[in-house]
């Protein structure tokens, strides 16, 4: 079993090495700067953002890679099943961006010449603004107030093989609240909207694959019911990050797997439906997707290839408590090649 709970303390030890690695409900360590020895190029942050309803999903990002930042958004639409990505690049932050240490407060904020983004958390209420002139001179803007509904979260420090490399991840799931966004001629409001923040801080080694999962949904009988589930991305032999969120309580799985349906040429085919399980099937899913995010890139030394699937979900789990059942709910699940 991965089953390393982690204790508070100091995420990085003086040599820039975790002090420890496992998993926690909360964001227990404290992610300390100074103590990371590597280039500031090398330092990777991010606050990444989707709310959604089953109409439209906006995904919304600040992002900080030491040589490259980034602001961007997407419109998910489901009812046409189409997608709009856009994103606004500024090089070599360095860190400059100053996203804050921790996810509980603080102003994650970034401004380009046709770009405002900012993420405000306090007093736990975390207020979303973003505006940006897009390339086809078409104003977007949006704002989201978001509350959490629980006191649990997936938390992971991970290593990598590759010493003073490191990944402090957060995903707070089930975020609830209201907002709207307008785009050209489209403008839409969300209320009673569930969301999820990936709060993401770390070194990486060069080449990466990882699969990721979420969903946050209120069912039929008002239970709030929300999942992360991923694998693949650094040392995870102390830890896994596969968790289920019901109403105030969480529940910890050891493992899953994504299984992609694949053509004769073993290529997958990612519209086609997916099994997500685990090997004694705690978990068991069926996913069908309805759009496919495709982010491809392929600049010198840098690359990503990146599917994220919006579509539903289907199955159960099984807890300690009982099964719980999952139905035509609306989240995504990604595979992404990273080289950079």
């Amino acid at each position: 079993m991965r089953n390393n709970l982690l204790s508070d303390g100091e995420l990085l030890s003086s040599d820039g090495n975790l002090n420890e690695a496992g998993y926690a409900f909360s964001l227990i360590k404290k992610y300390n700067k100074e103590n990371i020895k590597v280039s500031k190029l090398k330092i990777k942050e991010w606050d990444y953002y989707y709310i959604g309803d089953k109409e439209y999903g906006i995904a919304l990002t600040i992002d900080d890679n030491g040589y490259m930042g980034l602001v961007s958004f997407s419109i998910l639409d489901f009812k046409n099943k189409e997608y709009k990505n856009f994103s606004s690049m500024y090089p070599f932050p360095k860190g400059n961006v100053n996203l804050p240490l921790t996810s509980k407060e603080g102003i994650s904020k970034k401004d380009t010449k046709n770009a405002s983004f900012k993420f405000e958390v306090k007093d736990g209420v975390r207020t979303l603004t973003c505006k940006m002139l897009t390339k086809e001179k078409r104003e977007f803007e949006c704002k989201f107030v978001l509350h959490e509904t629980t006191p649990n979260s997936m938390v992971i420090a991970t290593p990598f093989l590759k010493k003073k490399h490191f990944y402090y991840n957060q995903k707070i799931n089930l975020l609830n609240g209201e907002g709207y966004f307008k785009y050209g001629y489209i403008e839409h409001k969300f209320n009673n909207v569930y969301g999820v923040l990936d709060w993401g801080r770390g070194v990486w080694t060069y080449k990466n694959t990882w699969y990721w999962s979420s969903l946050s949904y209120e069912d039929e009988n008002h239970n709030r019911i929300g999942f992360n589930l991923g694998y693949g991305f650094g040392d995870t032999s102390k830890a896994s990050e596969n968790m289920l969120f019901v109403n105030k309580k969480a529940y910890k799985f050891d493992d899953c797997i994504f299984d992609i349906p694949k053509d004769k040429n073993n290529k997958e085919i990612y519209l086609n439906k997916w099994k997500i399980y685990s090997n004694n099937k705690d978990i068991d899913l069926e996913f069908t997707p309805l759009i496919d995010r495709h982010d491809k890139a392929d600049v010198l030394i840098i690359a990503q290839d990146a599917h994220q699937v919006f579509g539903l979900f289907n199955g159960k789990f099984k807890t300690d408590d009982g099964e719980i059942i999952i139905k035509d709910a609306l989240g995504f699940a990604e595979k992404v090649k990273n080289r950079r």
